[in-house]
This record gives structure tokens, sequence and C-alpha cells, in this order.
């Protein structure tokens, strides 16, 4: 894995592991794939639900790209307090560097009410660069 960042919002906790994708990559085209896991730990007393997402992407040419979206792979996952979700997915880049950051926007079932839990900002570096 790559770099590694984690923060906790509201009693959520998200974590984020990166991986360059060398062997999914054409770097003469310019063409870089990260792929990325998050854990979503709830710490909270309440059960909550993930119901969107919103990405920030940046790569070192200061291209900025926003991705909304429902849920997080195809799912809305509900946690009660104390269970965990996984997901992994993936991000192109058009150079070797770049960041990524956002938030999840999240249901709190008992009162419905709505807030948002950050997702820590993360590198994207393709290994021979840190070097």
């Amino acid at each position: 894995m790559g770099t590694q960042a984690n923060k906790v919002t509201h009693g959520i906790e998200i974590s984020v592991e990166t991986k360059f994708e060398s062997e999914h990559s054409v770097i003469e085209q310019h063409h870089y794939l990260f792929s990325y896991r998050i854990t979503i730990v709830n710490k909270s007393e309440y059960t909550v639900q993930l119901l969107s997402r919103h990405w920030d992407i940046f790569d070192s040419n200061s291209q900025r790209s926003e991705v909304d979206g429902e849920g997080v792979i195809g799912e809305q996952p509900i946690l009660e307090p104390g269970e965990r979700f996984y997901y992994e997915s993936a991000c192109s880049l058009d150079t070797d560097i770049g960041k990524m950051s956002g938030s999840y926007l999240m249901e709190r079932k008992i009162d419905k009410s709505l807030f948002r839990v950050l997702i820590p900002e993360f590198e994207l570096i393709v290994p021979e660069r840190l070097n």
C-alpha cells in the first residue's frame, strides 16, 4: 500500500489506504491509476447511514475535479454502533502525483438528522517519486 490517512468526525472514523496500480497505468500516455481502500467505523452511539459522497481531486498540474454521487460502490450502508464498512475504488490522474479529500453525507437514524463526515486528505503518488 501507499499513503495512509484517517480522521474522526461526529464519532465516525474514516481511514484511507492508497496504492499505485502500475499494471493498469500507461505512463507514456500520462494515465496513472490509483486504488484506494476506505474503512468507515461507527464509533458513535447512534446507528447511521451513508447517503452520498463528495470528492475533491487534484493533480500536480493544478487540475481540480469534483465528484458527487449517491452512496459508495452502489450502496448506502447502515452502520450500527461499533460496526465497520470497507470498500475499494480507484482514481485516474494525468500526473504521477495528486491528492483527494472529501466528505460523506450521513443520516442519524434515530432522529433523521443529517451531518457531514470528513474524508481526510490523502496523497496519490507513484512510488518512484518518493525516492
